[in-house]
């Protein structure tokens, strides 16, 4: 009986990393897809590697906080509750993808992992104290360190990378075959400037796959792990086939979302969001803090800009008491490569709106299937376990 749950236990675990996969290619590579620099295949196959990277490298600091420390008697991670927590995890992540929002997988895995803690009496209190702190300093941080990029150095980038976006056609990055060794080929008629900007946003989506799996393999495995089913390596391996087989198929939904739908994002803010969001996360990885990337980044892309919209007013100005008309549609002001405006150059009125920035409908869905994923995963764990004498608690 005990193998048989094992196998059901390591089957909804490739579920749950399936629907990781979903999810978090679209943050990753949803610039690069909407801006038509390389196509959704191209980013599922890079989205598989990098992860898998991650997860190798930094992810079992962050396995071990979720299959160790958030319960204080791992005794209760039972076959029979590693397979209800993990279905619960997937189920949740699906519903979220099934609607095309990238649901936080770190908060959907803690909540239902802690709800069993809770359940049972075996929650680790001060674990869970820090991962919440963490939740919220690490935006927080984002905020601040978006804004001070934003106003002081965000049209100097803007200038230099100067990334034009170009829907539809052939895409700027493709894999040329022709020859013994396949090379990176690029879109005919491209400039230096354009190369030079589609591998940044590349990279950048690389790294952001690498800080995913160093935060978010935990959620498909650390249940498992914590009962003592397998060990780590194999674990880590079959985790990530599964989010690579997720990348390549219902991430498209998020692909979408992220790349087209919910807001026009310049890409040079797509860049700065995604280092600054994905270093907290890989910090947070190396001590063992499940985070939020999507969370995360969108504290970046309010406090860029933030911070971009009061380039209108001079720390003198505001001094005396002037106020500054403050909007993130601050960050669609810049086309891509002009000169950079002086800080108290512009007028209020150059500022566009937020309402330029993103789109109102789309925008809501995703907040609201954020918050929502998290809590049926949690709601639902915790009254499945505190009333269903099925796990024997």
């Amino acid at each position: 009986m005990s193998e048989i749950l094992l196998y059901a236990g390591v089957l909804v675990a490739i579920f749950v990393g399936y629907n990781i996969g979903g999810a978090t290619t679209g943050p990753a590579f949803g610039p690069a897809v909407g801006a038509n620099v390389i196509t959704k295949v191209a980013a599922a196959g890079l989205m598989s590697i990098f992860f898998f990277v991650g997860a190798w490298t930094i992810g079992p600091a962050v396995v071990d906080t979720l299959g160790n420390d958030l319960i204080t008697d791992s005794d209760i991670f039972t076959l029979e509750a590693n397979v209800a927590v993990l279905f619960f995890i997937g189920g949740a992540l699906f519903i979220g993808n099934y609607a095309g929002v990238p649901a936080s997988t770190s908060m959907t895995a803690v909540g239902a992992i802690a709800a069993l803690g809770f359940a049972t009496g075996e929650l680790n209190v001060g674990v869970v104290l820090e991962i919440a702190i963490w939740w919220v300093v690490a935006p927080v941080i984002g905020f601040w360190v978006s804004g001070v990029i934003g106003r002081y150095f965000y049209p100097q980038i803007n200038a230099w990378v100067a990334i034009e976006s170009k829907r539809g056609g052939e895409p700027m990055l493709s894999l040329d075959r022709s020859g013994l060794v396949p090379r990176v080929a690029y879109r005919a008629g491209s400039g230096r400037r354009q190369r030079t900007g589609a591998i940044v946003v590349v990279v950048i989506g690389c790294l952001m796959a690498f800080s995913s799996g160093t935060s978010n393999i935990a959620n498909a495995i650390a249940p498992i792990y914590g009962a003592g089913g397998l060990d780590l390596g194999p674990l880590i391996v079959i985790g990530s086939i599964a989010v690579a087989v997720g990348a390549f198929t219902i991430a498209r939904r998020t692909l979408d979302t992220l790349g087209n739908d919910i807001t026009n994002l310049p890409l040079t803010a797509a860049i700065v969001v995604a280092v600054v969001a994905s270093a907290i996360v890989i910090f947070l990885s190396l001590i063992g803090i499940p985070a939020s990337f999507v969370v995360v980044a969108t504290m970046c892309i309010v406090g860029l800009g933030w911070g971009r919209a009061t380039r209108t007013t001079t720390l003198s100005d505001a001094a005396r008491g002037e106020e500054t008309a403050v909007s993130i549609g601050a960050l669609t002001a810049d086309e891509e490569g002009e000169r950079p405006p002086e800080i108290g150059e512009e007028s209020a009125e150059d500022i566009p709106k937020a309402a330029d920035l993103f789109d109102p409908s789309t925008t809501a869905r995703v907040i609201l299937m954020q918050n929502v994923v998290p809590l049926i995963s949690t709601v639902a764990a915790f009254l499945t376990f505190r009333f269903v004498p099925l796990f024997g608690f």
